[in-house]
């Protein structure tokens, strides 16, 4: 089973236990703005949160999704999923906007890539997310992606166009950027 602890954060597959907490997390319009779903609703959350308790490896068939803890509680989302390409993955996340600001999205997302490239060997990681999330790509430049892409209005989602940031990062950029 994948586990990776970090200074403060345990990061692990998702267990029925952490329903709440990631209710909570996921029924806030500010966390949902620029994802391609909306709030969880208290009557198809179940279903939804069901699916992220059975991505509990990384495989070519399925994803993997893995719950971020401090001090017991779900404050993050990690997903990660091949693309199609050979050792190539997405990255996605969602944490509590109560937890902001206190680093701990970067801390989960290093021991994250720290796993995909040295354990797992990976070759490539991207993230692809919505222009208009500018924490998030200031996130993904902090923890070594580069921005690799800006497309225009190339998504409709919620009822808009909306244009998409990629960032991605190599092993071998990723390795000797630690190891130096």
């Amino acid at each position: 089973m994948v586990c990776m602890e970090s200074e403060r954060l345990t990061i692990r597959p998702f267990q029925e236990s952490d329903f709440a907490d990631t209710f909570a997390i996921y029924q806030q319009a500010e966390v949902c703005r620029f994802l391609l779903h909306e709030p969880w609703q208290t009557e198809t959350a179940a279903a939804v949160f069901a699916k992220k308790c059975q991505q509990h490896a990384l495989t070519d068939q399925a994803g993997l999704s893995l719950a971020v803890l401090h001090d017991q509680t779900v404050i993050g989302d990690l997903s990660v999923w091949f693309t199609g390409q050979p050792s190539s993955v997405e990255i996605g996340y969602a944490f509590h906007p109560f937890f902001g600001g206190q680093g701990f999205a970067q801390e989960a997302l290093k021991e994250l890539l720290d796993w995909l490239f040295a354990s797992q060997k990976i070759h490539r990681v991207q993230a692809t997310l919505d222009a208009r999330n500018q924490a998030s790509a200031k996130l993904c430049q902090r923890i070594g992606l580069r921005q690799e892409a800006h497309f225009i209005q190339d998504w409709w989602n919620k009822g808009e166009w909306t244009d998409s940031l990629v960032f991605a990062c190599l092993a071998s950029e990723y390795l000797a950027e630690v190891h130096s």
